[in-house]
């Protein structure tokens, strides 16, 4: 490699640059002079004195470490021993769609008497720690899907008005594993306008290839749940036993009816709400 003669101070030729500066980009580069000095001397010649790069300090490479390299442990402990329904992965956020129910006090103090009857007929039950009426499966989006999905939801129920659901008869329930029992009170009035929304979040659900909801739905709110498939022990004598708790609570007609005024998408720890007219 030649540099010329003009670009460096001191010789009217053209001269070689040593192997070092083939690496220039990688050191810093020094003229030296030949013996002779100035013009009847040897040419200058132009080498790289090579330099070590400084080290990364360890707290600055943890910051960009990958996540997708992290390992994550899903401790069931941390979650009442409940099972996942699909593997975990990194950027994914399991997604649902629901009506909200919201409870007052007297509703709560109903629920602590069906956990307690449930307890002593051999079924111990925690209760949910909130209330609503699925109107999907849950489902796994993608982060950068999440919006957009959101968008396609509030255009489909966006000119929707609310509706007035009574949820008044205990009924049990398993999910789809049979991993969890579920005590619910299975809603009698405001099925038709549920099949609506439903009909709409499918068509959303199916715009991003996700899996639609039941075929022939019990819409319900779930109460209380516990590990295994207990519904036989649910049923019959415990069951009228539990409903007797709910037809004897002095405001049963207005703790079961509610309006359903919004629609909800949760995804993981975000929650959308849709309002409806």
């Amino acid at each position: 490699m030649w540099f010329p003669a003009d670009s460096i101070e001191g010789t009217p030729a053209e001269f070689p640059v040593t192997d070092a500066g083939r690496h220039a980009g990688s050191g810093r580069v020094q003229q030296l002079r030949g013996r002779g000095g100035g013009t009847c001397g040897a040419p200058w010649r132009v080498c790289v004195m090579r330099t070590q790069p400084l080290p990364v300090p360890q707290s600055v490479l943890h910051l960009f470490q990958d996540s997708a390299d992290a390992q994550y442990c899903d401790d069931v402990s941390k979650h009442g021993g409940r099972l996942r329904s699909f593997q975990h992965e990194q950027g994914n956020w399991a997604t649902y769609v629901y009506v909200p129910y919201r409870p007052d006090e007297e509703f709560c103090e109903m629920l602590e008497d069906l956990v307690s009857l449930a307890r002593k007929n051999g079924v111990v039950l925690s209760k949910m720690n909130e209330f609503h009426i699925s109107q999907s499966q849950t489902v796994v989006l993608r982060h950068h899907w999440i919006d957009p999905f959101v968008q396609s939801l509030r255009e489909r129920l966006r000119s929707m008005n609310r509706f007035l659901c009574v949820a008044d008869r205990l009924r049990a329930y398993t999910n789809q594993e049979k991993t969890r029992t579920f005590l619910g009170l299975e809603v009698t009035i405001g099925k038709e306008q549920l099949l609506e929304v439903v009909s709409e979040v499918d068509k959303s659900l199916q715009e991003f290839n996700l899996e639609t909801f039941y075929q022939n739905p019990s819409f319900h709110v779930s109460l209380a749940w516990c590990l295994g498939d207990s519904v036989e022990r649910l049923q019959g004598a415990c069951l009228k036993e539990l409903q007797g708790v709910v037809d004897a609570c002095e405001d049963s007609e207005l703790l079961t009816r509610f309006y359903a005024d919004e629609i909800r998408c949760k995804s993981g720890n975000k929650v959308f709400s849709i309002p409806l007219q």
